[in-house]
């Protein structure tokens, strides 16, 4: 680590949202060079002592990395004005910074500091501008006063700022109050680092507020693991062994969360079932909400369904199967109904259909779907206007919640929704409250996909639940037969052998390369994927329609290394962004994995990085035409998508996928799993592994369980 005190000459860059500061640096009696790192807002003519160290930048050379800042105030008389008409002090420009220096001298600081009455005295200086210069200045002081309290207990810049942007000069009297509230209140802050900034701060590590930051931790985690709730047991023993405290400490901590109402219990028939707030409600009005819709009359269509269904069949040039028919006829009978079925089996045939009859009818029909991609593909299939659930439902961003409501219903006689497995329950709990009693509501989706990423599992507990009317669809047609990827999805759903073309057969769409080594693997994917594929489909290699998806993140043929390695083959000139330990680049392929409203991306969504702008930390993302700006606090955002996890590849279709199966990937090894990645191709799907790792994925049918009540709150619905 290096140390300089010194002056801020010029600020090159500054994000108001991260603190990410560039800026040039003068060390008496040196060359003035840059620094760069997270900071609160600075000026030039503001002396600093800092401490770091030197990287060099590809582009921009030799740059000192700031790890802590302490603010100096300058004693110079010349230094003092540079730093007070810097912008800084609101109000004071070069002129008054004269005037102000010149009547009070070296005494200027404390002056401001500790007798700023007397700042009245100087010529200029009314009560609005006294006001305006006092309330800068005090602000000026907080932060840097709690930057300084908070490094001298080990806590960066960058966190320092982001607490006093939360609570301003309350910031100290909350860190001594509960230094745990951060993880509350602060988006980015979880208990790791509350819990760090906590015991710094000299806080009893068997404190009870320490204890309940833990318990709500866990639980945040189940839910990301997609529970809707926790096992008050396991939390009480994660609790005992993590935090090494007594079991009676923890039962207190969880009876003063009930008492605050921070969480929600229910007693269950083999442990309580402890909720956060927010899944309680919702897990309970999806039930009632969807009882009241069941509960509403159905008005039957006055046509014959047979002859409208001829109609449609002759208007599409398709001929339907018996249970496609019965979709049909399903939908115009029931208030919900639920369609499933595998890939080839007809499902967006059927929402096709649908709308034709129900237009027909002279119904108002709503198309939606939970991804940007899969809308897409909905809107392309029926030529008509689908939306994602979050558009349809008329999201405000800042407001964080959404337009339609119990209070504006939407608009319409009939809403379906397809990729309905990927919905989780917070959206679905936003989705029926917006639903009138009198629309009907059609859920299409494949059951025997992975569950949403979100909390719960829907699909499969509505079905289970043998409340709602289903209709499975199970007959493959025979255009899908010639489809390998087709054929052998089906068969792993039966736990067959996987059909493999013949040895000379090259316009099969599945092939399974058979490889035991990882290296030789690794080796095979980045020949598909850099020659092979593009070849055989025509496609540039950085295309988005060439897709690895791997089973997990770690180790050679994961998701990371895949990664690092496909974008040196295939973008390894391109100036680019340093995040961390990764990099990202001009063509590199990447993900949004956060949904942006505001920029209408969403999870899932892939794109090409456009343009990329290293001194403004800055870059453009072409996301099939549309074109997107991320500033540096938006980086985090995105990831480089050459490989992704099967989890983020639902609701996606590929032109060829590539998916490494090996026994090194054993704990992933789960039917739904290799079933999901196998049905994102379109027109291509190699498997690159052994066929023992197939074996086991296939026998591997127990699916992991998420903690819900839903289902058996539906079985036990009655309504007339």
């Amino acid at each position: 680590m290096n140390n300089y005190t010194g002056t801020i000459e010029k600020i090159v860059f500054y994000n108001a949202e991260s603190g990410y500061t560039v800026c040039r640096f003068q060390v008496k009696g040196e060359e003035c060079f840059t620094i760069f790192g997270n900071f609160p807002p600075l000026s030039p003519g503001e002396m600093l002592k800092i401490s770091g160290k030197w990287e060099i930048n590809p582009k921009f050379g030799r740059q000192f990395r700031v790890d802590s800042i302490f603010p100096v105030l300058p004693s110079t008389s010349e230094g003092l004005k540079r730093f007070l008409s810097s912008g800084l002090i609101k109000g004071v420009g070069s002129v008054l910074a004269e005037r102000i220096i010149k009547k009070f001298g070296e005494k200027t600081l404390d002056i401001l500091s500790h007798d700023p009455q007397k700042l009245k005295k100087v010529e200029g200086i009314g009560k609005v501008k006294f006001e305006e210069i006092i309330k800068s200045w005090s602000e000026h002081e907080d932060i840097r006063e709690l930057i300084i309290f908070l490094q001298q207990h080990r806590i960066s810049t960058n966190l320092a700022t982001k607490i006093y942007r939360r609570y301003g000069r309350q910031s100290y009297a909350v860190l001594k109050a509960n230094p745990y509230q951060l993880c509350y209140d602060i988006w980015g802050v979880g208990f790791r680092t509350a819990d760090q900034v906590a015991l710094n701060l000299g806080v009893n590590p068997a404190s009870r507020e320490r204890i309940k930051a833990f318990i709500l931790y866990l639980m945040e985690k189940d839910t990301e693991k997609g529970h809707i709730f926790s096992l008050t047991g396991e939390l009480i023993e994660a609790c005992e062994k993590e935090l090494e405290t007594e079991r009676e400490r923890v039962i207190e901590a969880l009876n003063e969360l009930v008492k605050q109402k921070k969480v929600v219990v229910e007693e269950g028939i083999e442990d309580k079932a402890i909720y956060i707030p927010f899944y309680h409600q919702a897990e309970r009005s999806i039930v009632s909400l969807l009882e009241k819709l069941l509960a509403f009359p159905v008005q039957g269509p006055s046509f014959l369904p047979e002859r409208t269904i001829q109609e449609v069949e002759k208007n599409i040039g398709l001929k339907f199967s018996q249970t496609q028919k019965n979709a049909i006829k399903e939908s115009l009978d029931q208030k919900i109904l639920v369609i499933t079925g595998g890939p080839g089996t007809g499902k967006t045939t059927v929402i096709r259909a649908l709308v034709d009859v129900f237009h027909n009818w002279g119904k108002k029909v709503l198309l939606a779907a939970p991804t940007g991609r899969a809308a897409k593909r909905l809107a392309e299939a029926t030529q008509e206007e689908a939306k994602t659930i979050h558009r349809i439902l008329e999201f405000m961003p800042k407001k964080g919640a959404f337009r339609r409501d119990e209070d504006h219903p939407l608009q319409g006689d009939i809403l379906i929704v397809d990729e309905f497995s990927m919905v989780d329950v917070p959206l679905m709990f936003s989705l029926l409250k917006a639903v009138p009693q009198w629309m009907r509501l059609v859920l299409v989706g494949d059951k025997d996909q992975l569950p949403s990423v979100g909390p719960g599992n829907l699909l499969k507990d509505i079905i289970e639940s043998q409340k709602i009317s289903v209709v499975r669809l199970d007959e493959i047609f025979r255009q899908e037969k010639k489809s390998l990827i087709v054929v052998n999805a089906h068969r792993v759903n039966r736990g067959l052998p996987l059909e493999l073309p013949s040895k000379d057969d090259e316009d099969s769409d599945f092939y399974f390369i058979y490889q035991q080594d990882e290296e030789k693997v690794f080796e095979t994917i980045m020949g598909l994927c850099t020659h092979r594929i593009p070849r055989k489909l025509n496609l540039p290699p950085l295309s988005p329609d060439i897709q690895v998806i791997s089973p997990m993140y770690r180790g050679l043929v994961g998701v990371d290394s895949l990664n690092a390695e496909l974008q040196r083959r295939l973008n390894p000139a391109n100036e680019g962004l340093k995040l961390g330990n990764r990099e990202i680049r001009k063509n590199d392929k990447v993900m949004q994995i956060q949904n942006n409203y505001e920029k209408e991306i969403f999870n899932g969504d892939i794109g090409i990085v456009d343009e990329v702008d290293q001194q403004a930390y800055r870059m453009i993302v072409d996301f099939e035409g549309k074109k997107v700006l991320y500033s540096r606090d938006e980086m985090n955002d995105v990831i480089l998508a050459y490989a992704i996890s099967v989890h983020k590849s639902q609701g996606s279709e590929y032109k060829a996928v590539v998916m490494p199966l090996l026994t090194q990937h054993y704990i992933m090894l789960q039917r739904n799993l290799f079933y999901t990645a196998l049905t994102r191709a379109k027109r291509l799907s190699i498997i690159v592994g052994t066929f023992k790792a197939f074996h086991i994925a296939v026998k591997n049918d127990t699916p992991i369980k998420r903690n819900s009540r839903l289902r058996d709150m539906l079985a036990n619905l009655h309504y007339s």
